[in-house]
């Protein structure tokens, strides 16, 4: 929690005057017990109707002050806790926002929105609480003590009495709760991964018939969950009558002591009145207290979950330098280099790519082909930093790109995803994604070479055509070419196509390919995808066979001497492979006549 209370350092005015309002209040309403005894000692007792006026005058006086005092703090809090929060909300996501993949795997997306959203809303109630009570509660308890012995030390006792076995319940209770109030949240992230899993998914669900299972799994879930909040509410809710059967058995010892004291002429009926008073205002303030105890210890634990994630650190640093890219080394140098790289996610037993050595030259086109889990989208992941490799390095230009600054570095790349993401926006406003001051024209240009102008002409407005979250309002052909369409509007040095094509027909994916390859300013490329025909004509295909390079060459060299990827190529096209064995027959077949002849003919 101290971590996270430097969002409230500007707000320190409102969080001095919102506690300062409440102590006046609170020293308004212990003078109330007092003006009510003085009423019954000397307005009732000697029937003087003016006293009694001018009294409840008085009376109405406080009360008024009070409750603009109240109001008045009860706005600066809010005011505080709002502002707090707000800064809180922001600086987590901005945070969120500057985390490399592994810390985002790491904590998962339904863990952060809870983080985000929950969590920090309940942060924000346990800051507005102890703004307006925290010392509210404790100064009229124990101002109500010392009122109570400046009347009668006898009685005043009682308090010395019931206000540590109060306290005792109280923090007794809060230190019990506060574990099981995390798990109750931990509880919560689980349901809402549940939640996410079932609306992205739900299609997938329908489609296999998985409803009944899911509303099982969803069902044990917000059980368990139900079951940990009705067991922590349950230990909470002690708190209440426990309290008021320690008040309410002391003010029936005050009310017997008060009577033998009144019946011996030490005390007025009045004052044991205040008296029984200042203990009502204890017991209304205890509940006050304990209210306010369960929702810091809610507070608190949510706190230390919003700070866990600011405790995420990437864990390459970002790079000293952000000047210019560097110089190139010539076209005959590598422009890019993989140098023995080797990569394990985090927590993984294994590493997922290893041995990894390749270079690309300036403006080559580079497949990258292999079975499913073999690596391909782990190894164009690390071109644009958003893992760091485990072992050797990737070199730009002769530079090691963990040295160089994310904004540098992905300024110079261009990716488009294994999913088409889109934003709720319009057609414009995506494409500016990738060049904020893009002009149409070169929107047009992107667009075009994307094979997506039918999709922009097609819509009503054009550019300025609406988009729904997630491009939902699309085909996942159009989503992709979109998507393309936005990474090429910056015009990178370096694009990756990660299987974005898998949903376009052979003509249109042939048409992207022959557009990319006569891209101004030669971009180097790289293409992964499953189907061969999208990366045959590649200047370099690389092969991989479970995080291994199994080959590396065109597309003739490796049908000659890869064995993975002619197994790959003929699996896809079976009739050459049958070209391939009557071609091999018919070689062996001359080999062997050819050996015949010069045989007999020797004899």
């Amino acid at each position: 929690m101290k971590r996270l209370m430097k969002y409230l350092s500007d707000y320190k005015k409102e969080s001095v005057l919102a506690p300062l309002f409440k102590l006046l209040e609170a020293f308004f309403e212990l003078l109330v017990p007092l003006v009510m005894a003085n009423i019954i000692d000397r307005g009732i007792a000697q029937k003087d109707m003016g006293y009694i006026g001018r009294m409840g005058l008085c009376l109405l006086t406080l009360a008024v002050v009070g409750l603009v005092s109240s109001i008045t703090a009860q706005y600066f809090a809010a005011k505080a806790a709002v502002g707090f929060s707000t800064k809180l909300r922001q600086a987590l996501f901005d945070h969120i926002q500057g985390l490399d993949f592994t810390n985002i795997d790491k904590a998962g997306t339904s863990t952060m929105i809870t983080r985000m959203t929950s969590d920090i809303n309940q942060v924000q109630s346990g800051v507005n609480m102890v703004l307006r009570l925290f010392l509210r509660s404790p100064i009229i308890v124990f101002g109500a003590m010392i009122m109570a012995f400046t009347i009668d030390v006898k009685s005043a006792l009682i308090f010395v009495v019931a206000i540590p076995l109060l306290a005792l319940v109280v923090f007794g209770i809060m230190m019990w709760t506060m574990p099981l109030y995390k798990k109750v949240q931990a509880g919560l992230d689980k349901v809402l991964g549940i939640t996410r899993e079932n609306l992205t998914g739900v299609r997938v669900i329908r489609a296999f018939h998985q409803e009944e299972v899911e509303e099982k799994r969803f069902q044990d879930s917000t059980r368990a969950l139900a079951d940990s909040q009705i067991f922590v509410g349950k230990i909470s809710a002690v708190m209440n009558p426990v309290t008021y059967l320690v008040v309410n058995g002391a003010i029936i010892a005050l009310i017997y002591t008060g009577a033998i004291q009144v019946n011996v002429g030490n005390l007025s009926q009045g004052e044991v009145v205040a008296i029984i008073n200042y203990m009502s205002q204890i017991l209304v303030e205890l509940v006050k207290l304990a209210n306010l105890i369960i929702t810091i210890t809610k507070a608190l634990a949510c706190a230390d979950r919003v700070a866990s994630v600011f405790a995420f650190e990437n864990q390459t640093p970002e790079g000293i330098e952000s000047g210019a890219a560097g110089n190139s080394t010539g076209d005959a140098a590598p422009f890019l280099q993989f140098d023995h790289v080797a990569f394990a996610y985090a927590g993984a037993g294994a590493n997922t790519l290893h041995g990894i050595d390749f270079s690309v030259r300036k403006g080559e086109t580079v497949g990258i082909i292999g079975g499913t889990g073999s690596g391909k989208s782990s190894l164009v992941n690390l071109i644009p930093g958003f893992y760091p490799v485990t072992e050797g390095a990737i070199r730009l230009e002769g530079r090691d790109i963990s040295g160089m600054s994310q904004e540098e570095l992905r300024q110079r790349v261009g990716v488009v995803p294994q999913k088409a993401v889109l934003f709720k926006g319009t057609i414009r406003s995506n494409l500016q994604w990738g060049k904020p001051d893009a002009t149409e024209e070169e929107m047009w240009q992107a667009i075009d070479t994307a094979q997506a102008r039918e999709v922009v002409e097609g819509k009503e407005n054009g550019l300025d055509a609406e988009i729904a979250q997630n491009g939902k309002n699309l085909s996942g052909g159009q989503r992709q070419r979109l998507t393309i369409a936005r990474a090429l509007v910056r015009r990178p040095q370096i694009l990756i196509l990660d299987d974005s094509a898998s949903a376009l027909d052979y003509a249109t994916d042939a048409k992207l390919r022959s557009a990319l390859r006569n891209l101004e300013g030669g971009a180097t490329t790289f293409i992964v995808s499953q189907r061969a025909s999208s990366i045959r004509h590649a200047d370099k295909i690389i092969v991989l066979d479970d995080g291994e390079m199994a080959g590396i060459g065109t597309h003739d060299e490796l049908l000659e001497n890869c064995e993975v990827y002619k197994e790959i190529y003929y699996s896809q096209y079976p009739e050459e492979r049958l070209k391939a064995a009557k071609a091999s027959g018919a070689d062996r077949a001359a080999g062997t006549e050819k050996k015949g002849g010069v045989s007999n003919g020797g004899r």
